[in-house]
């Protein structure tokens, strides 16, 4: 007699299955999580490495640099959060002409 593996998700009840279903989806996002953090570490340690080439190449630094403390900001920051605005309209602006 050959035993088939039971599917314990079709025997939880409602409650039980969302519970489940919650804790699958929040795993994913922490392992997205981390491979997204280990990714931005790479292109950090690599920026800080390499020497920017040019003057886009420096613009694509410190626009990574003004997002990270654009991120920090608290929301009611409004002052900040325009200046950092203003700058990258400044870069596209910039860009464009070059």
């Amino acid at each position: 007699m050959i035993d088939l593996p039971v599917d314990l998700d079709k025997r939880r009840g409602m409650a039980a299955q969302k519970a489940t279903d919650l804790r699958r989806a929040l795993a994913d996002v922490e392992a997205n999580l981390r491979e997204v953090r280990e990714c931005e570490a790479d292109l950090e340690n690599r920026m800080m490495t390499v020497p920017a080439a040019s003057w886009q190449e420096a613009a694509m630094k410190a626009r990574q640099v003004l997002n990270l403390y654009a991120a920090s900001l608290p929301a009611e920051d409004t002052r900040h959060r325009a200046l950092v605005a203003a700058l990258f309209d400044d870069f596209a602006r910039l860009s464009d002409e070059i």
